[in-house]
């Protein structure tokens, strides 16, 4: 079952007694050249995750397992890999190992690599159809693959009545099992965020006719090391 965190003011505790519990978070990243309104609204997002993710904390229980897309390392060698790509999921990443939990290997390196190869090849552009669909083909297979790994790790770690917090894209596409209770931690910044990126995406580039895609959702998101 999925429910957004907005929905969910106080969700009795032991309505998940024995269940297992997976916070999700969507990954937002910025970098120090991003437009000054984009990081406020950047900022103002994970304070909202932060407080949100406290609040469900205090009702279902703490945070015993966090899992991170594009990360393949567990323990230090994983936060400082966290650290490098997202400060801000970093350090809600920090916060809950420094309290016990277990930053897990939520990637497989080469698997994880082999689809930011596809995806680089998609952006590159193709001049036959043969070739498009054949990388796509392979792209979706990789990113199956990838997908199926990820969820394997979270069902053989994340134990009875535990809780889990999982950072991953938008659009992620993960199948979760059915005996766990997926919250999704969207706050309200989220909405204002996109909002922005799109009026942004449709003002004039340069003063000439209005362009699309002028400005990316994740403006700084690193690939998969």
């Amino acid at each position: 079952m999925s429910e957004p965190l907005a929905r969910v003011e106080r969700p009795p505790a032991e309505s998940f007694k024995d269940r297992r519990k997976l916070l999700v978070v969507f990954l937002v990243y910025s970098h120090e050249s991003a437009p000054a309104e984009y990081k406020e609204r950047c900022e103002r997002y994970w304070l909202q995750v932060a407080e949100q993710i406290g609040n469900l904390e205090s009702k279902i229980g703490a945070v015993r397992h966090v899992y991170h897309e594009s990360v393949h390392k567990t323990g230090e060698e994983g936060l400082s890999f966290i650290e490098n790509l997202n400060p801000f999921s970093h350090h809600l990443t920090d916060t809950r190992c420094a309290a016990d939990a277990a930053l897990e290997a939520l990637e497989e390196q080469d698997l994880a690599a082999e689809v930011g190869d596809w995806e680089r090849f998609m952006m590159l552009g193709f001049l036959s159809k043969k070739v498009a669909e054949l990388v796509s083909d392979l792209y979706s297979q990789a990113q199956k693959k990838r997908n199926e790994h990820a969820v394997g790790v979270i069902d053989s770690t994340l134990g009875p009545d535990e809780v889990g917090l999982l950072f991953v894209r938008e659009g992620h596409g993960l199948q979760f099992p059915q005996d766990m209770e997926v919250f999704s931690v969207v706050p309200p910044a989220l909405d204002e965020l996109h909002r922005w990126l799109r009026d942004e995406a449709r003002k004039p580039a340069g003063g000439g006719d209005e362009t699309e895609g002028s400005v990316e959702e994740d403006p700084s998101a690193p690939e998969v090391a």
